[in-house]
């Protein structure tokens, strides 16, 4: 008799784990490895907001929140919201979690039933549709080309929405392609799921890492779509496990309910760690470190097709590049594993986010600085004229 549950053995692993797994190994044995595989910046957290969180462990702030949050910290999110936004939004409807994970798992939880549908572009962050296996409902993946930016669009969401489908989830700025939704795509999208009778969820997590427009928020064109967002990625603070979501008001008790029996309450040291990330000290440091990373984007995107890599579509926000390198190979987890072994390059395969043309698509996080990045060619760039 197996010991684990049907819904755990088909919620399947990060592939990139083991490639990272094997990559420590090689380290530990001497091998120097560049990192390129894992989505999180060489950046420390500000040092402001470590010492906020400091601060408040000495005040002893170590007791339980509320299950949705710090009140303070809610109200500091809404404020946020119409200084960078020009948005206006409830404190009562953001509601902290630890990680945006946490919203999701709150999300999947309230929202879905057994056997309901969750649309989802293909290429996309595979987590989004085991939350939903977990609850006994699925992942409805749309295959998405470069010619649509990798994104959802309404025409996709008349043509594949099912009978059982509840909601659509789309990302902007996107895991794995660092494509971003414009403000007029999103209200079509949204009116698009309202049309069907059903909810638009948007990931906003890297929301703040953009490079060419300035980042924007689905709140300014439909309120009633529901936002996940996270302190880890802009704000650097991605050990922490602080998210958030915005829904609609009527959704909170039941939401709050849920959390309670969940999770209890984000953790509170880092709830007061964020308290201290609005500064401008603060903002003035993230946005250098975005100006670093939008360096490196520019870099990849200078190099990468000189290797034979073809990127269609030039990321727009978060710190991933996703490359088609069919040139080389149809099997892009045994490419990416050869590459570790033969060069010391870790890189994401393709297959960890989704089925259409995973086999040969590569995901280059800049990740690491551009000293890094350049020895990371280097080496990518002879063994390839090997082949």
């Amino acid at each position: 008799m197996s010991v684990n549950t049907k819904r755990s053995r088909e919620v399947q692993p990060f592939q990139v784990m083991a490639i990272l797994a094997e990559a420590q190994a090689l380290q530990a044995q001497g091998q120097d490895i560049i990192h390129l595989e894992v989505g999180e910046p060489d950046f420390p957290t500000p040092e402001p907001v470590t010492e906020a969180a400091i601060r408040a462990l000495r005040a002893g702030h170590t007791g339980y929140t509320p299950a949705l949050g710090l009140p303070q910290l809610r109200e500091r999110l809404a404020q946020y919201y119409h200084e960078r936004f020009g948005v206006e939004v409830a404190s009562s409807r953001i509601l902290l979690t630890p990680g945006a994970s946490g919203a999701l798992l709150l999300l999947a939880a309230a929202r879905l039933n057994p056997g309901d549908g969750l649309l989802l572009a293909d290429p996309g962050y595979p987590c989004n549709r085991h939350f939903a296996r977990v609850f006994e409902a699925h992942g409805q993946l749309v295959p998405c080309g470069p010619q649509q930016k990798y994104q959802l669009t309404a025409a996709d969401i008349e043509q594949h929405w099912q009978a059982n489908t509840q909601a659509a989830l789309v990302a902007t700025p996107a895991n794995p392609t660092g494509t971003v939704l414009s403000l007029s795509e999103l209200e079509q999208l949204n009116q698009a799921c309202q049309a069907q009778g059903g909810e638009l969820w948007v990931d906003e997590i890297y929301q703040g890492l953009n490079y060419g427009d300035a980042p924007e928020t689905v709140l300014s064109v439909a309120d009633d779509a529901v936002v996940l967002n996270s302190f880890s990625k802009f704000f650097g603070m991605t050990g922490w496990r602080l998210g958030w979501t915005v829904v609609p008001e009527s959704w909170v008790p039941a939401m709050d309910t849920l959390a309670q029996n969940l999770f209890l309450a984000p953790p509170t040291p880092a709830q007061y760690a964020a308290l201290g990330a609005f500064t401008p000290d603060v903002m003035a440091i993230l946005e250098e470190r975005r100006q670093i990373l939008a360096e490196r984007r520019d870099y990849l995107l200078e190099v990468l097709p000189t290797l034979g890599f073809n990127v269609p579509v030039a990321p727009e926000g978060a710190f991933y590049v996703y490359a088609d390198a069919s040139r080389f190979t149809d099997d892009s987890l045994s490419f990416c594993a050869r590459i570790l072994r033969e060069t010391g390059v870790a890189l994401t395969p393709g297959v960890d986010f989704g089925e259409y043309r995973a086999g040969s698509h590569i995901r280059f996080a800049f990740t690491t600085d551009l000293t890094r990045l350049r020895e990371a060619i280097e080496r990518l760039g002879n063994w390839l004229e090997t082949l």
